[in-house]
């Protein structure tokens, strides 16, 4: 696979990096890709960006809200219900 077999459209691109990243392919595309991500530093680059995403994405949805906050919710829900007689 090369960017110009993918009409050198960085979306097509992308769609292919998602794929390999979510582990969406055959075992031959996945060769593929691999093959490719060693040699075009475009691509890689775009690999490298996704993967920094993704492992952001991962630990902050891994991070528990502070006790506070949660209690200061639990006092305004509360707050909200008393007012409007619920």
């Amino acid at each position: 696979m090369d960017c110009n077999s993918l009409g050198d459209c960085a979306d097509d691109r992308m769609v292919r990096i998602y794929e390999y990243l979510d582990g969406a392919l055959t075992l031959g595309d996945l060769k593929d890709v691999k093959a490719h991500l060693d040699h075009c530093p475009e691509c890689t680059e775009q690999y490298d960006l996704e993967c920094i995403i993704r492992s952001v994405v991962r630990r902050s949805c891994q991070e528990a809200a502070p006790q506070q906050l949660k209690m200061n919710i639990i006092t305004r829900i509360s707050q909200i219900r008393t007012e409007s007689g619920h």
